[in-house]
């Protein structure tokens, strides 16, 4: 379905009928049922990358093959479903970042997410041949101009497109505790900032680089003000897990459900950076100093000092992807506490198409 006044996205000669990226959310929770669904309803759907081995037998012992094995199996699984438009989300921070890229591209994804650092040395000839299109995720002007000024002086090339990611995202967070509710920080203005970064290199390329804004997109009416802003695109995370497609135990959807506005809190995760989650007893016992001992059978990420941290956090999210909410947590977006039951990925994108109109239409 598409409505009369949604604009399409197009990146390079990929073109969504509808301006919607669902977000990819790892750790098991945007797998290929949500993203073909997804995909399915005229959006783009992301498989989350990070972690994403857990349900194979051998993930403790063997995690980076296990990790790339399931990440195939996804991949697969989901073009089998679907017809349309498949990402991947990949985090910079991650280990075996490089390994699970080629795998995305060797399996000829539509295009990576990159996100959780700067993705500056990636194989570029393999994602040229591939036709993969690469999309950083960026919470700054500044990290935009890094990422596009050094791909343009080593490759001769930028990314095809960019996602500015805001203070208000679920997960974690490219910004400093003090600027989460800080209005400088806020994702209308740095999404203006981005696209005036980008207009240089539109100009110097001679193409099109859509800017996507995400981090607390809620709405229809939401992405109406954000596509009048200049963006291309909005990217959506926390509607899509209250859906009967996503990949997570209904314990983890039941959770967005209960949440209130006040369970919404800003922790500090192990990988060094602020994150946003639901409050549980686990969150408040890790934040009462009750360590979670734990042993590290793989460095899962570049960033994290397992023997300074209170718990495993790729164990505390496989834990809550398959609902066992007391030994893990849920990560979710400022709006999470607005969800009120679980539909359909085709209800939900026909009620923020409703909205869409609604907004545009506003006398």
């Amino acid at each position: 379905m598409n409505s009369y006044t949604i604009p399409s996205l197009r990146i390079g000669e990929l073109q969504a009928k509808i301006p919607i990226v669902q977000g990819g959310m790892s750790v098991g929770i945007s797998l290929s049922g949500l993203a073909s669904a997804v995909a399915n309803e005229g959006g783009i759907g992301v498989i989350g990358a990070a972690g994403i081995g857990m349900l194979e037998p051998d993930f403790s012992t063997n995690f980076k093959e296990a990790n790339k094995r399931a990440l195939r199996k996804e991949i697969r699984k989901a073009r089998k479903m679907t017809k349309g438009i498949i990402g991947v989300n990949l985090m910079v921070a991650l280990s075996d970042f490089d390994e699970l890229l080629l795998v995305a591209i060797e399996e000829g994804v539509d295009l990576v997410f990159l996100g959780a650092g700067l993705p500056l040395k990636v194989p570029f000839d393999g994602l040229k041949k591939a036709s993969t299109k690469v999309v950083p995720i960026v919470s700054s002007a500044r990290a935009a101009s890094i990422i596009f000024r050094y791909w343009a002086k080593r490759y001769n090339h930028v990314p095809d497109a960019v996602v500015v990611e805001g203070p208000l995202a679920g997960g974690h967070l490219g910004f400093k505790k003090e600027q989460i509710n800080d209005p400088n920080y806020s994702l209308e203005k740095i999404v203006r900032e981005v696209i005036s970064v980008i207009g240089d290199f539109e100009e110097q390329f001679n193409k099109k680089i859509p800017v996507i804004a995400a981090g607390g997109v809620y709405s229809g009416a939401d992405i109406y003000r954000f596509i009048q802003m200049g963006a291309s695109g909005v990217q959506m995370a926390t509607r899509f897990v209250a859906t009967h497609e996503c990949d997570a135990d209904i314990k983890f959807k039941e959770a967005y459900i209960n949440c209130k506005k006040e369970d919404l809190i800003i922790i500090d995760s192990p990988v060094g950076l602020p994150g946003r989650a639901i409050r549980n007893k686990f969150l408040d016992e890790v934040s009462s100093g009750m360590r979670k001992p734990f042993k590290c059978p793989w460095k899962c990420l570049k960033t994290c000092d397992f023997k300074k941290t209170p718990y495993c956090i790729a164990l505390a999210l496989t834990n809550a992807k398959r609902g066992n909410l007391d030994e893990g947590f849920a990560f979710a977006g400022t709006n999470a506490y607005k969800v009120d039951k679980i539909v359909s990925v085709k209800e939900l994108i026909e009620t923020l198409l409703m909205e869409y109109e609604k907004a545009a239409f506003k006398p």
